[in-house]
């Protein structure tokens, strides 16, 4: 038996592709901005769990901007960027809240107790778990910018057929 992979695994694009949607600043926007960011990573060949993870991550940052830099719903808007390469998905979110740098951040102590561990603040450690690159940058004028970026699986040649 000969196994041929879907098509679509071997048609990468050669320019990029970008996208880029506006968001109002609500929790109820987590689903709208999660459908645009599964969409776009099924879109860049991401496999299952990757497209789940950098969903969850971009949940999770997106609900910070309106938690943190928002310190609440409606302040103002989220935009979110996904830029699709031949090397993987590039998420950019921008918004116009207080800064927050992430590196000001200590890794969580996960040795300790589960009653000992804040219920909050595991966030910003599973985003950089999940995702091959964080960069944040805090732009004067224009506001807080988070750079998520998922390498995506290296394309299968099309005269490549494996044997069962």
């Amino acid at each position: 038996m000969t196994y041929s992979p879907p098509l679509e695994i071997f048609d990468r694009p050669t320019t990029p592709l970008i996208i880029t949607r506006s968001f109002p600043g609500r929790y109820d926007s987590l689903a709208s901005i999660g459908d645009f960011v599964r969409g776009m990573s099924e879109k860049a060949g991401l496999d299952t769990f990757a497209v789940y993870t950098v969903e969850m991550a971009v949940d999770e940052a997106c609900s910070n901007i309106i938690e943190h830099a928002y310190q609440g719903e409606d302040v103002g808007p989220i935009s979110c960027t996904c830029k699709i390469s031949n090397d993987g998905l590039t998420i950019i979110l921008e918004d116009e809240g207080r800064p927050f740098d992430p590196k000001t951040v200590a890794p969580p102590d996960l040795t300790s107790s589960l009653e000992d561990r804040p219920t909050h603040g595991l966030g910003l450690h599973f985003i950089r778990q999940w995702m091959d690159e964080v960069r944040y940058e805090f732009q004067p004028g224009r506001g807080n910018r988070l750079t998520l970026y998922k390498k995506r699986p290296p394309a299968i040649k099309k005269n490549n057929t494996r044997k069962r």
